[in-house]
């Protein structure tokens, strides 16, 4: 998942996503116990939508078939419905053109509804075509910033489009992620945190995606014994520690100093500074995956590291944690 400007860019991966919709209006409990976050994990979510990001011909028996490119599809259009019936996924675009010559195509493109009609190719199995590649989800690494009673809250920024525009998605899951190593920062160049997911151990599921970030719920079974339960509080300038993986599972406290603070509704609500050479030794500073990484001052969690300055990787933004912790 990345967003550039001319000075920082948005930290997480984007990713591949799983069906799994959840009620998005569930709240955090005023009595629910705050436990800090730091771990790194692997975000898989799957987009409202077929997303087209290619096309093809398709070899029939007569020949070589284009019906993709006879009614002018786009790569970055998303079909959202074949014939009426929604479609989500290449196995709904495979199910909904099964045995059909014919069908409408219901088509978003840059924000506008555009409905198009296909004539079908069969390819030599007999199986009918679009003439698309299409993908299904998006994954990537982030960092879960906290846990309120079962609800996580992770990343500190929403999901985006190519075109920056909020990433409408019908759920996803999260992974236990291993760190195995990163790329470092540079002027110019975000670094990234790489790892593995361990795709046998879903430890919760995607259900929002918003201006602050993606919320979700961990499973019944997750283990709290190793988190650490903290309060709110409101940043100042002044030294402070971020809490990231950047190795394994483990989660570590680095040195960082608050800057810069500007009481705004938006991700970027303070500045903050890398100043722990261990971490600056390894990563350069702040790169992508560590978005989400909790800020901690006076012992009390204050934000979510969120952006990384291109011009120089240790500096970033932080949110707030009031902005974060009432969506």
């Amino acid at each position: 998942m990345k967003k550039k400007s001319l000075f920082c860019v948005l930290l997480s991966i984007l990713l591949c996503f799983t069906t799994f919709f959840l009620n998005t209006s569930q709240v955090f409990a005023v009595n629910e116990k705050l436990y800090l976050g730091g771990m790194t994990a692997g975000f898989s979510v799957q987009t409202c939508g077929a997303n087209i990001v290619g096309l093809c011909d398709v070899v029939t028996k007569n020949g070589v078939e284009s019906p993709s490119k006879d009614i002018d599809l786009q790569v970055g259009d998303i079909i959202k419905s074949i014939d009426g019936e929604q479609t989500n996924s290449a196995c709904d675009v495979e199910k909904n053109i099964k045995g059909k010559k014919k069908v409408l195509l219901e088509i978003e493109r840059d924000g506008q509804i555009i409905l198009k009609n296909m004539t079908l190719a069969k390819d030599v199995s007999g199986c009918e075509k679009l003439g698309v590649f299409i993908k299904d989800d998006i994954s990537g690494i982030g960092t879960i910033t906290f846990i309120k009673g079962n609800r996580f809250a992770s990343l500190g920024h929403p999901i985006v489009e190519n075109d920056g525009k909020l990433l409408d998605i019908l759920g996803g899951k999260l992974y236990k992620c291993d760190i195995t190593g990163c790329v470092k920062g540079e002027r110019g160049n975000a670094g990234e945190l790489r790892g593995v997911f361990v795709k046998n151990n879903s430890i919760a599921n995607i259900d929002k995606n918003n201006e602050f970030g993606v919320y979700g719920s961990v499973n019944e079974d997750f283990d709290y014994s190793q988190l650490k339960e903290i309060e709110i509080g409101n940043a100042i300038l002044g030294d402070a520690k971020i809490y990231s993986t950047i190795h394994g599972y483990e989660p570590q406290s680095f040195d960082v100093s608050i800057i810069k603070i500007e009481n705004t509704n938006n991700d970027k609500n303070f500045v903050i500074k890398i100043t722990d050479k261990k971490l600056i030794d390894i990563t350069n500073g702040i790169v992508q995956g560590m978005s989400g990484s909790p800020i901690v001052q006076n012992g009390k969690l204050v934000g979510a590291v969120t952006h990384v300055f291109l011009n120089d990787p240790t500096r970033g933004f932080g949110l707030s944690i009031n902005n974060m912790i009432n969506n």
